[in-house]
């Protein structure tokens, strides 16, 4: 394993010298990596604009990177960035050179664009980006408009992948999935992992709409994984059925249960098949939902095993104990005991309140909250908070983050309170939080990430 580490390396820093001599020689100019910071700045004026048209003509104009390597293509309301971890873990472990593109990022972008479980170097994030950034004008000029942030990260994660030689990509959807950005590939696997109400904005006020957009990704002929249930379920089948797509289901064709904790790990039974052969796994994952994920992660594993011989039960194993992704339920210990949890919906706040009932019974929890004001603020914060919980609201890294004094007005519980910064309010929380009491922190991925930074430094 040491050899093949070692000789993925090499290739991963071959691809990026013959990446610089094509610069040099096409004379493009670079970015450094503020530089690129500066640019992706500027386009967030463009907001979120759903459709294909432009990604479609970017990837063209770069001479479809997004072909030359096989993909995983993953959506859903909840649960997707780790179960996309999971896969990415797993097929790093089958020594399969692997991709991994995710959204948002916790502190940096380059935490976006993996490869092999390595973060794309800032140096190399600003050239992508620099070499992306020369066609807009093309694309202006046929009237199709100016690409949008995530369009322009998009194909340069293609455009990376692609230059390092990656073998499989597990692509994460960015938001829906039929306009999605990353709805340009033709993968070896569709995964939905569930679908819940959120971005009605965007996607639909009901569930059956959004389960549509989320089916969007299925193609014709292509596996469908997912875990969703109930009424998504049956669009989700539905439109598999219309694609000629087989459709695997969690609890009819595979499933998972707990079964004990071990260590900092919890031992996880997945059942997969007609005849339900169980096989146990440690996971490297805290918190009940990660069940589910899990087996979703494992049956799409098995799947691609059936034409990907390096996958086996072995890589399968190493993987989810080796898998990492921070800011979901992660507990970083000290006194008091922080958990930091990217819940940023009704039904993911539901999960978090569940996990902390489960894993920290009898403790007394502070709550350091920030939430979006495009999110369903009022469910979200009845679902979690409980009238004993002590509450500090922030607001969240982003143009679109709620004014805390409006979410603070729909929180009853016995402390509540609004702190004018993060910084503030990570200093208000510890101080509210005993010393074996539970600070969690919660509501926005914008907002996790801010904290992670200020406790890990």
């Amino acid at each position: 394993m040491i050899i093949v580490s070692f000789v993925s390396f090499v290739l991963l820093w071959f691809h990026y010298f013959t990446l610089l001599c094509q610069f040099i020689l096409e004379g493009v100019k670079t970015m450094t990596y503020e530089e690129s910071l500066t640019y992706l700045a500027n386009l967030t004026k463009f907001g979120i604009n759903l459709g294909l048209a432009r990604i479609e003509k970017l990837l063209e104009l770069m001479d479809h990177p997004e072909r030359k390597f096989k993909t995983i293509h993953i959506a859903g309301t909840n649960g997707k960035g780790s179960t996309t971890a999971m896969l990415a873990s797993i097929l790093r472990a089958s020594g399969i050179n692997t991709g991994m593109y995710t959204s948002p990022h916790l502190s940096a972008y380059t935490e976006r664009m993996i490869v092999n479980g390595k973060e794309i170097t800032p140096d190399q994030f600003g050239e992508a980006i620099a070499y992306t950034s020369r066609f807009m004008d093309k694309i202006v000029a046929q009237g199709l408009g100016h690409p949008t942030e995530f369009e322009v990260l998009t194909a340069a994660a293609f455009y990376y992948f692609a230059a390092c030689g990656v073998e499989y990509a597990v692509i994460e959807v960015g938001l829906g999935g039929l306009l999605d950005s990353t709805n340009v590939i033709m993968p070896e696997i569709s995964v939905i992992t569930n679908v819940t109400l959120d971005h009605t904005d965007k996607c639909g006020n009901t569930v059956r709409e959004i389960a549509h957009h989320k089916s969007g990704i299925i193609k014709k002929n292509v596996p469908v994984i997912t875990g969703a249930q109930g009424e998504a379920l049956d669009v989700i089948k539905n439109i598999s059925q219309k694609s000629a797509a087989i459709c695997y289901v969690y609890r009819e064709d595979f499933s998972a249960t707990f079964l004990e904790m071990e260590g900092e790990c919890q031992r996880i039974m997945v059942a997969v098949g007609t005849e339900r052969k169980a096989v146990p796994f440690l996971v490297n994952l805290l918190g009940g939902h990660q069940v589910d994920n899990c087996a979703v992660a494992v049956m799409t594993a098995m799947v691609l095993g059936k034409n990907e011989k390096r996958i086996d039960l072995s890589a399968i194993e190493k993987g989810l104990l080796t898998v990492r992704w921070p800011g979901r339920f992660e507990v970083m210990p000290g006194r008091p005991t922080v958990i930091i949890d990217g819940a940023h919906n009704p039904d993911g706040m539901r999960a978090l309140r569940e996990n902390l009932d489960r894993f920290c019974k009898g403790k007394n929890i502070v709550f350091l909250l920030g939430i979006l004001q495009d999110k369903d603020v009022k469910t979200m914060v009845m679902t979690l908070i409980r009238s004993q919980d002590k509450v500090v609201v922030v607001a969240p890294m982003s143009e679109r983050a709620g004014k805390p004094e409006i979410v603070a007005r729909e929180i009853k519980a016995e402390h509540v309170e609004v702190a004018s910064s993060i910084e503030e309010g990570v200093k208000r929380a510890k101080l509210l939080a005993g010393e074996d009491d539970i600070l969690c922190v919660a509501g926005s991925l914008y907002l996790i990430g801010a904290v992670r930074k200020i406790i890990c430094s």
